[in-house]
C-alpha cells in the first residue's frame, strides 16, 4: 500500500453528508410516520423489543439521499462512482420492497427468503458483470497468503458470493439501536483512509467518506432510544456498499477482519438453525448473537458499545496490516 495522499476532499464530503442527514431527519421521520411506514417487531424476538413497535422505519434513506447527492455531483468529475452508487441503491431497493411489504402491507415476514435472495443475486450479478467487463477496473482478487488471482470467472463467482454474504450479514446485525449504523460508519471510515493511499481510488474515497458522514448523521436519530430504524432499505444498502468498496479495492477478504462481527452474527444464526434442526435444542438463548447477549443480562447500549469498540480495534488492525 502507498502513503496517505493528503487532501481535504474526503473531509468535505463527510461533513456535507453529515449535515444533510442531520437536516433530513426531522423532515423524513414524521413523513414516514404519517404514511405508516412503521416497524413491525417479530413476536419471536426479545420481549423488551416489543416497545419498539410502531417506530418509523425505512430511515436508511436519511443516509442514502446525501450519498446520492454527493455521488451525482462527483460523477461530473469521475463517472466511476456511479456504478458503486447504483449497486448500493440496487441492494437498498430490494430492502425497500421488503420493508414496504412489512410496513405498508402488514406482512410480518415481508419478502420470502427466496424472493429476497433472488433480488440480491440479480443486483450482485449485474454489478459484478459490469466490473468484470471494464478493463480499467480489472478482475484481480487479493487472497491472503496466496497472492493476487486474476481470473474473470473466479472474480465473478466469488464477488457475487461476497455481496450475498455481506448484505445478509449486515441485515442480520441490524437488530439493536445504532448497532449496524455505527459499525458501518467505522468500517466506511476505514475504507476511506485505505482509499487515500491510491490516487486511482479517489472516487472510492469520496463514496466511502460520504456514506460514513451520512451514517453519523443518521445515528443522531437511531441511537438508543431510536426515533427511526434504517430498515432493510438501509441495512442491505450498507452491506452492498461495504462489499463494493472491498471488491473494487481488490481486497474482499479484508471484510473477514474489519467486519468480523458481521460474520459472527451471521454464523450464530446458521449454527442456531442447523443445530436446532438436528437436535431440537439451541446453542444460543436467541440468535443473532446480540440477542443472546441481551438475554444473558447485557443492556442493549452495552452490546452496541462493545461491538463498536471491537469493530474499531479490528479496523485499526486491518489498516496497520495493510500499511506494513
Amino acid at each position: 500500500m502507498g502513503k496517505l495522499i493528503n487532501d481535504s476532499l474526503q473531509v468535505l464530503v463527510f461533513t456535507a453528508s453529515f449535515i444533510l442527514a442531520i437536516f433530513l431527519g426531522p423532515a423524513v421521520i414524521p413523513a414516514l410516520a404519517k404514511i405508516r411506514f412503521r416497524q413491525v417487531v417479530r413476536d419471536d424476538g426479545p420481549a423488551s423489543h416489543l416497545k419498539k413497535m410502531g417506530t418509523p422505519t425505512i430511515g436508511g434513506i436519511i443516509f442514502l439521499i446525501p450519498l446520492t447527492v454527493v455521488s451525482l455531483i462527483y460523477s461530473l468529475y469521475d463517472s466511476r462512482i456511479l456504478p458503486v452508487l447504483l449497486a448500493t441503491l440496487g441492494f437498498g431497493a430490494v430492502g425497500f420492497i421488503d420493508d414496504y411489504l412489512k410496513a405498508a402491507k402488514r406482512k410480518k415476514d415481508g419478502m420470502s427468503a427466496r424472493q429476497k435472495m433472488l433480488g440480491l443475486l440479480i443486483v450482485a450479478a449485474v454489478f459484478t458483470a459490469y466490473v468484470a467487463n471494464r478493463g480499467d477496473l480489472g478482475v484481480d482478487v487479493m487472497i491472503p497468503f496466496i497472492g493476487v488471482v486474476s481470473s474473470r470467472w473466479f472474480f465473478m463467482i466469488f464477488t457475487v458470493f461476497v455481496f450475498l454474504a455481506v448484505t445478509n450479514a449486515v441485515n442480520l446485525t441490524d437488530g439493536l439501536d445504532g448497532l449496524a449504523a455505527g459499525m458501518s460508519l467505522i468500517i466506511m471510515i476505514f475504507f476511506t483512509v485505505v482509499a487515500m493511499t491510491r490516487a486511482e481510488w479517489s472516487y472510492l474515497k469520496v463514496f466511502c467518506a460520504s456514506l460514513a458522514g451520512g451514517c453519523l448523521g443518521f445515528l443522531a436519530f437511531n441511537m438508543y432510544p431510536a426515533r427511526v430504524f434504517m430498515g432493510d432499505t438501509g441495512s442491505l444498502a450498507l452491506g452492498g456498499a461495504i462489499g463494493a468498496a472491498a471488491v473494487l479495492m481488490k481486497m474482499p477478504f479484508i471484510i473477514l477482519l474489519v467486519g468480523a462481527l458481521f460474520v459472527i452474527e451471521a454464523l450464530s444464526v446458521m449454527i442456531q438453525v442447523l443445530y436446532f434442526k438436528k437436535t431440537g435444542r439451541r446453542v444460543f438463548k436467541m440468535a443473532p448473537i446480540h440477542h443472546h447477549l441481551e438475554l444473558s443480562g447485557w443492556k442493549e447500549t452495552k452490546v452496541v458499545t462493545v461491538f463498536w469498540l471491537i469493530t474499531l480495534v479490528l479496523c485499526l488492525t486491518g489498516f496497520f496490516l495493510l500499511m506494513s
